[in-house]
């Protein structure tokens, strides 16, 4: 299966917010951007992306500019559930809840969010699911950051500890045969 991770653009939050699952737009312009992301793409594809807004608006874009065989909005392709941290600068949180998780953010959960294992999980379902439709087409998935580096540890049995080695930019395609 040959399979496009596109990970979202720049984002409106400053930098230091921890948005996970918040539903935040991306900075506009963001035609140039989204040109050079659709060069980097097959020209006919099934499209998967998460359902937040930063994710929805540049798949709506590629659903625009080429051949989509389908289009889906999935929510298991969302970026980690960071429960009561959503919205607030990781400086501002509190030492004792940050220390342990940063220690071990593939088994912690953040209060009342999830833990990377919990996503991991996510991804999995999702990658096993399509795998058994034997999909003949290639598959763009727009999503973020923590979502993609699931997909590389799936992908080349990386240790879920060391997932945060696979460096992943705005805008950046990554693409894998799954």
């Amino acid at each position: 299966m040959e399979i496009y991770l596109v990970r979202h653009t720049e984002t409106i939050c400053e930098k230091g917010i921890c948005y996970g699952q918040s539903d935040v737009d991306i900075v506009e312009p963001f035609d140039t951007v989204f040109k050079n992301i659709l060069s980097h793409l097959p020209s006919e594809a099934m499209i998967f992306s998460s359902p937040l807004k930063r994710c929805v608006t540049l798949a709506k874009y590629i659903q625009n500019h080429i051949k989509t065989i389908s289009y889906e909005e999935d929510k298991r392709l969302m970026e980690m559930n960071f429960g009561d941290w959503e919205m607030k600068n990781w400086d501002n949180i509190p030492p004792e809840q940050l220390n342990p998780w940063m220690e071990d953010f593939v088994n912690i959960q953040v209060s009342n969010g999830e833990s990377f294992m919990d996503l991991h999980q996510r991804t999995g379902d999702f990658l096993s699911e399509k795998e058994s439709k034997k999909i003949n087409y290639p598959i763009i998935i727009l999503t973020h950051a923590g979502i993609i580096r699931s997909f590389l540890c799936h992908n080349s049995s990386l240790p879920l500890k060391d997932a945060f080695q696979n460096k992943v930019a705005f805008g950046e395609v990554i693409k894998i045969d799954f």
